[in-house]
């Protein structure tokens, strides 16, 4: 009798197991699927397709060398993997970026499923792990991870990052040296998709606690030197991310963000993203340091305190409640690498860098909430309503916050509403107006964009192809002269001049301007060729001159 009743509850199991991998596929398809009718953005997806000759060529063998070779100046990772990903999109659909919106949703489905079946098989507990698994599926700060091609990187690293966990939970149960070795190699891969992937042997640390169970004082110097080779191999990509970042201009110099600046807002940004969590609104493509940047001292030592309360606390729960350390570590942990101690790029924060540790706070919620209903008379369904509302809320405000995503002009229009200062969105949301022919609306963005900071170079270059476009040839002159004056390097605003004075006959002056350019850009080839027209065209006029 008793082994029918277990058999019987085994199938039981498995019917909800199967009913929960299918509700969260349909949801996220359902949820997502308008994304297949958005565009590419002018935003880091022609770095990563649609102006990238490399990538669009396709699967070859130069492209496969190039993927795996040091990246070009302007980007900032070593990811072998994920141009090939976008290599293999472009081979099979070519620039059609529905298709390359579908294979982003199709990852982002995998990792939830994934998600679920790894935290289900390491705890043993169904619906706590697909409520952790539904609330990623369908939460609208990973909006961004998703519905931004360039941001395919995200989607792979955690992709990898739960396979890797996975094949670390097969070694943990059944220890074996191929287990191990394929735990090593899955991990490489996913430094290979993006290298905030570093954190992971931390994180593997923490599951030896919870809720693998095991951690012990006297094992755990066995236990940190298993997980040498894989600090070895983050150690060795934090070097090499930290060189490329630097070779492209992407980390910001210590003059630029001042560690108290830095510090400061790292400490507000840990706690930002946890109400963003809550209370996910007014979330934009872009959050830019306000101008003049000035470190929130008082936010700092508010948001400090708090971080330190909170974790006191879950360490004082440790051995009651491993779940509460475990997850607040995971959260505070895997946000370092982005947390802005090592600034890369303009943003203040940025939604997408929350994607794989809030599945921390998320298992906190989700075991806590069945700890503390669960028992409770009526605790199940109450649990349900919870966790349908919660669900259907979030999917609400997911759907509508894509909406935004579906090309340039609203993406960026959005992030100028639910921002203020925001002068990138403005600089970027006149590119979208120009190109879609709204000259005029498009200036007023860029005049916009450099009243709050006069020092954008490209967006006094744009501006002066705007006027060019609409016949101020002075107003363009001066905007490509200020474009210089910031960025004596700006090859662009050399060419840009040195093709209008050429085209009005100003021969030395079009001289002038693409001998500079071509001392910083010598391969510039076409700049050499209007060069040795306009030289001939002044022997030319000279000699005619003599002649008469």
């Amino acid at each position: 009798m008793r082994q029918n009743t277990e058999n019987t509850d085994k199938t039981s199991n498995r019917r909800y197991v199967l009913l929960i991998y299918v509700i969260l596929a349909a949801a996220t398809l359902t949820v997502y699927w308008q994304v297949t009718g958005f565009d590419f953005l002018d935003y880091d997806d022609q770095v990563y397709v649609t102006e990238n000759p490399n990538v669009r060529a396709g699967i070859n063998a130069k492209s496969l060398i190039w993927a795996f070779a040091t990246p070009n100046v302007g980007i900032s990772y070593w990811h072998p993997l994920t141009w090939l990903s976008h290599m293999v999109d472009c081979q099979l659909f070519g620039l059609n970026p529905g298709w390359h919106h579908l294979s982003s949703l199709l990852f982002h489905m995998a990792n939830t499923l994934l998600l679920f079946w790894v935290l289900k098989n390491m705890t043993g507990l169904i619906w706590q792990s697909g409520f952790v698994a539904a609330v990623f599926a369908l939460h609208p700060l990973n909006v961004e991870s998703v519905a931004w091609i360039a941001e395919r990187k995200n989607l792979l690293s955690m992709l990898f990052w739960i396979l890797a966990i996975a094949s670390y939970s097969r070694y943990v149960k059944h220890p074996a040296t191929g287990r191990y070795v394929a735990t090593l190699l899955i991990f490489a891969m996913g430094l290979m998709a993006k290298p905030m992937l570093v954190t992971l042997p931390f994180v593997l640390l923490l599951l030896d606690f919870w809720p693998f169970g095991r951690f012990r004082w006297k094992t755990l110097p066995r236990m940190v030197w298993e997980k040498v080779p894989f600090f070895a191999l983050s150690a060795v990509i934090c070097i090499a991310t930290f060189l490329v970042q630097q070779k492209g201009a992407s980390v910001s110099p210590l003059g630029g963000l001042s560690l108290q600046v830095r510090i400061c807002n790292a400490l507000v940004s840990y706690v930002d993203y946890i109400v963003k969590m809550f209370w996910p609104v007014r979330l934009a493509v872009l959050y830019p340091f306000p101008v003049p940047i000035v470190a929130p001292v008082l936010k700092a030592i508010g948001a400090g305190a708090f971080l330190v309360c909170i974790t006191i606390r879950v360490i004082q729960e440790a051995k009651r409640r491993g779940y509460l350390t475990v997850g607040w570590l995971w959260y505070l942990g895997t946000l370092v690498p982005v947390i802005g101690l090592v600034q890369v790029g303009k943003q203040l924060r940025a939604d997408r860098y929350t994607y794989i540790p809030l599945i921390g706070l998320f298992i906190i919620i989700a075991w806590f909430m069945a700890e503390f209903l669960g028992k409770r008379r009526y605790g199940r369904v109450t649990l349900a309503i919870i966790a349908v509302t919660i669900l259907s809320a979030l999917s609400l405000c997911t759907f509508q916050q894509l909406r935004h995503w579906q090309n340039n002009e609203t993406l960026f229009a959005h992030a100028t509403e639910v921002t203020e200062n925001n002068y990138i969105a403005l600089g970027a949301l006149g590119m979208a107006m120009h190109k879609q022919g709204k000259v005029d609306e498009a200036i007023g963005n860029y005049y916009r964009a450099l009243k709050i900071r006069p020092d954008q170079d490209i967006v006094h270059y744009n501006l002066g192809v705007a006027l060019e476009h609409k016949g101020d040839i002075n107003g363009a002159v001066a905007s490509w002269q200020n474009a210089l004056r910031i960025n004596p390097n700006y090859s662009s605003a050399y060419y840009s001049l040195a093709n209008l004075f050429a085209r009005y006959g100003k021969l030395d002056e079009a001289i002038k301007y693409y001998r500079a350019l071509l001392k910083i850009n010598p391969d510039y080839e076409d700049a050499r060729s209007r060069l040795d027209r306009c030289l001939t065209e002044k022997d030319r006029l000279k000699n005619a001159a003599d002649e008469h």
